[in-house]
Parts: structure tokens; C-alpha cells; sequence
């Protein structure tokens, strides 16, 4: 029998290929969960800003690390040391969310670059991609997947 971590390291291997992606692999939130569950040295690291943690949610127990500076939007020149402070081992599961998967999918590259060897994308993020209306939060992402989250 298969379990939910498995079929999650599977399907960010064949979004690995399919995407060609050079770190370890993408995965939905729900698939993220499983790893998160299954590998007790696993980390979720948040590289959204501080304002999107205080104010749209974070997952409990999430690691908190811009990628990008708040309010300047530039990239955060200490993010690699910021990372090895807290991911001390380079085999360790990795990862990488933030709003809608496209700074995740930054840092999950700078990552696997500096050695970290299970490097992975959530892909849709906390908040997921944006509706027909322009609101997110309707399609996907992690609030959607209804996995744990707070606000405030």
C-alpha cells in the first residue's frame, strides 16, 4: 500500500521532469501536508513579507523568512544565511510557500543551488491564484485545501 507521502514524493518528481525544474520537486498543498506529517526533520518555510504573515495568516509552526524586503520589494540579500540557520541539514525536506508559488519557486532554486538537496515548490501557495473577479483565496492554495492556519 502507498502512502500519502509517497504518492506526494512521486508526483514533485514528475513535476520535476515535467517543468524541469532543478530543485527536488513541486507539490500541492495537501501533498505538502503529507511530507510535513511524514518527516519529522521537515520544514515549511514562509517567504512571503511580514505584512502578509501578520495580516492575510500563516500556518502554525511555519519558518518565517522574506524573500523579498518589505516595503522596499527587493530581494533579501541575507535569505541564504537566514535559511541555514534554521535548515542546518541540506538532506532535509524543504518546503517553500508563499502567496500564490512564485517566490516559493525562487527561494525552492536558491536552495537547492546552496545544496539543500530536498528542495520543493508549493505550488498555489497560501492564497492561490486569482478568480475570475480578481480575488484569491476561491481556487486554491493552502487556506483553501482547509490544512491549519491563523490570522493576526
Amino acid at each position: 500500500m502507498t502512502t500519502l507521502s509517497e504518492t506526494a514524493l512521486a508526483a514533485a518528481q514528475e513535476r520535476r521532469a515535467k517543468y524541469d525544474l532543478p530543485y527536488y520537486g513541486a507539490v500541492l498543498p495537501g501533498e505538502a501536508q503529507a511530507l510535513l506529517e511524514a518527516f519529522p526533520n521537515a520544514r515549511l518555510i514562509d517567504v512571503r513579507t511580514r505584512p502578509e504573515w501578520d495580516y492575510v495568516g500563516r500556518v502554525p509552526g511555519s519558518i518565517l523568512i522574506e524573500w523579498t524586503t518589505y516595503p522596499a520589494g527587493s530581494r533579501n540579500p541575507a535569505f541564504l544565511d537566514e535559511l541555514k540557520t534554521v535548515a542546518d541539514d541540506p538532506q532535509a525536506p524543504l518546503l517553500f510557500f508563499c502567496r500564490s508559488g512564485q517566490r516559493s519557486d525562487s527561494a525552492a532554486r536558491a536552495a537547492a543551488a546552496a545544496g539543500y538537496t530536498m528542495a520543493f515548490n508549493v505550488l498555489e501557495g497560501f492564497e492561490g491564484p486569482k478568480d475570475a473577479e480578481g480575488h484569491r483565496g476561491t481556487l486554491g492554495g493552502w487556506r483553501k485545501a482547509g490544512l491549519p492556519w491563523v490570522q493576526g
